[in-house]
């Protein structure tokens, strides 16, 4: 790999590392590509290139995989959940999280209780309850 290559992509990483670490900020290209050094554009072609997403899909996912964790863990409400994760609203999160998961937060938790995920080590249960979007 060239010098030049392993740059670009510790840059990648450097953007992606701040989106898993500050999901629930408001987070958009211009903030991310002045993490990586890099112009926007570049940054959004180079991300989607590197990792096969864009930075806001990449980043809405993170943002549902958390979700998706207090759903099974916690008993607070889905609004809050959707505020917590970064979500501005219920209906934005709501209709994100089913083109993700394939089905609404409340069915995610209604299935998550009914087959008892929560006695299931949690690297099982991230495992099979990850999206694959």
């Amino acid at each position: 790999m060239s010098r030049a290559a392993e740059e670009t992509n510790r840059r990648m990483l450097r953007a992606r590392d701040a989106m898993d670490r500050a999901y629930a900020q408001p987070l958009d290209v211009p903030a991310l590509a002045r993490i990586a050094h890099v112009s926007e554009a570049h940054f959004a072609r180079t991300f989607r290139a590197t990792f096969g997403e864009t930075p806001h899909h990449y980043l809405q996912r993170r943002r549902v995989e958390r979700a998706m964790s207090l759903l099974r863990e916690t008993d607070r409400s889905v609004t809050d959940i959707c505020f917590q994760v970064g979500f501005g609203s219920p209906g934005t999160f709501s209709r994100t999280f089913r083109a993700i998961v394939g089905r609404s937060p409340r069915e995610y938790r209604k299935e998550a209780t009914a087959t008892n995920v929560r006695n299931v080590p949690t690297c099982f249960t991230m495992a099979w309850t990850r999206p694959h979007a």
